[in-house]
This record gives C-alpha cells, structure tokens and sequence, in this order.
C-alpha cells in the first residue's frame, strides 16, 4: 500500500520496515492516519522531508528549524570539528542532513551513522553551539531516546540525521563527541 508524503513522494508501507521507522510515517508522514493520530503537522514543526534507502521506502522524520527553506538547494559552508580536533571545512547542498554530509563528503569519522539515519542509534550525535542549538526546533521524543543512549551528551547535542542543512547555517561549526559508539551491539 502506497501513501504520498508531505514532500511528494510516494512511500511505500514495508511490513518489515523498523517499527519506528513505520511509526514516524504513520505520525508524520500521512495525513489521514497523522491527523488520526495527532500528529503535530501544523503547528509550527516543519514539513518532514522523506528519505530512500536500499530500494524499500521508509520515511525519516527529520526535524530542523521552522525558519524558512524555500531556496533549496544553495551551498552553504560547514565547519566540521572531529574527535581529534581536526576542523574540516566543505561546501553543502541546503536541504542534506548532517548525517548525509558526513557520508557523501567521504568525512573520516569512524562509526558515524551506523543505522544511516532510521533513528536507531546515536551514532551522529553531534555537538552544536549554544545559539545554533537554540535556532535548530524541537527535538522529538525519538531522537531524545536516542540521545540519552549517546556518549558524551551536551545540553547541545542533536542526531546528524535530524538536522537538515539551511541557508541561515552557512559558516556553522559542529562538534563530533570525542566517542561514537553503537551502544546496540552492547
């Protein structure tokens, strides 16, 4: 059974889709079932944005700012700090997730999104400042689970994979903790 998706594209439920995965669909992603539910789609949370991997369709619900993302697709500049210190600078696409960054731009951090963004581990924590942190939205009970799992939490920490890159973020420094680990495979 096929739905269509805030940002358009069709989803398709997996029966054998990761329960929270199939959860943030059905909360976020379908209105019928959303409204249902009472998921908050109108009030003020932006618009989630979904995400194809592996050939099945899943939705991850990504929360970022409420600011304004109409210009899709502009560069913008990130200063990434890894666990050694090293600040790396690169050129992004507006709209990517940090996690996708990470990935796409081949950025040596060792076990960094290891359940690729499913809100299944806190492999992409990530480490803000205070008033970037302040700009990025709510954080949702998923990735707040997922975060009291993370090693070295900051009352800054965010998922790589539930912040999507915007214009305001151009120049923006983000922090790898000095420890990922999978706790999953504890």
């Amino acid at each position: 059974m096929g739905s269509v998706c805030k940002c358009s594209c069709t989803v398709t439920a997996n029966p054998h889709a990761h329960l929270s995965s199939m959860a943030s669909f059905v909360r976020f992603c379908s209105p019928i079932l959303g409204s249902f539910l009472g998921a908050p789609l109108s009030s003020g949370y932006r618009v989630p944005q979904c995400v194809w991997h592996k050939g099945f369709g899943r939705c991850s619900v990504r929360s970022s700012s409420s600011q304004d993302t109409s210009s899709a697709g502009e560069k913008v500049v990130l200063h990434i700090v890894n666990q050694d210190g090293m600040k790396t600078t690169t050129q992004v696409t507006e709209g990517e997730s940090l996690l996708d960054v990470v990935v796409n731009k081949n950025l040596d951090i060792s076990g960094f999104g290891a359940c690729e963004g499913t809100l299944a581990c806190s492999t992409c924590h990530l480490i803000f400042d205070e008033n970037i942190y302040n700009k990025l939205g709510p954080i949702m009970d998923e990735e707040m689970d997922m975060l009291d799992l993370a090693y070295g939490q900051t009352k800054t920490s965010r998922l790589g994979c539930q912040i999507n890159i915007q214009k305001w973020m151009d120049g923006m420094t983000v922090h790898v903790p000095q420890e990922i680990k999978d706790r999953r495979s504890e």
